[in-house]
């Protein structure tokens, strides 16, 4: 069972790093998910 869980944690990170390829696109997207939960803090304020 450890072995499936670290593979399935494997290939998802694997698949992170594919889809943003740089650190900058790392940066860029944890910045926009905190931007939408700003908003979304905002509005049910």
């Amino acid at each position: 069972m450890n072995k499936f869980i670290a593979t399935v944690f494997a290939l998802a990170f694997a698949w992170a790093l594919a889809g943003c390829n740089t650190i900058e696109g790392v940066g860029k997207d944890v910045s926009k998910a905190g931007d939408k939960i700003e908003e979304a803090a905002k509005k049910n304020k």
